[in-house]
């Protein structure tokens, strides 16, 4: 059984771990200085995100969005979750494929270093939405 219900879900979800992470800008600035475009592409349920770190403030938008990106990354949902819950590695999904990436992986670097803080806040951001944490 899949973790997010909906597409609806995973962008409110998401939408909130975003917003928790502009209240402190500096710890995001890796990115939102690497002038990087990135697409999230998520599955089961599918869901796209896109970041934007070409300048302050970090810029996030839901849904299919034109343009080009410098890398594009495709996953389950429900891995994302796991990554940002501490429960999956993001390099060992990388480097076992469960990740897919599109353009110039050693850009992915930076938003390696994104990924970092949303797991940092994923857990406390999640519970009003009563996703599973792993502590049951």
């Amino acid at each position: 059984m899949a973790i997010f219900e909906s597409e609806a879900q995973i962008y409110a979800v998401m939408q909130a771990v975003f917003e928790k992470l502009s209240e402190n800008p500096t710890n995001i600035e890796s990115f939102t200085h690497s002038n990087l475009v990135i697409r999230i592409l998520l599955e089961n349920p599918d869901a796209e995100i896109l970041l934007d770190g070409r300048q302050p403030p970090l810029e996030v938008f839901y849904g299919a969005r034109p343009g080009r990106a410098n890398l594009e990354v495709s996953l389950e949902a429900d891995l994302l979750h796991n990554i940002w819950l501490s429960r999956q590695s993001m390099t060992e999904a990388l480097f076992g494929g469960k990740i897919k990436t599109k353009g110039n992986v050693m850009k992915a670097s930076k938003l390696i270093d994104l990924f970092r803080e949303c797991e940092r806040v994923y857990a406390d951001v999640i519970v009003p939405f009563n996703l599973p944490d792993g502590t049951d």
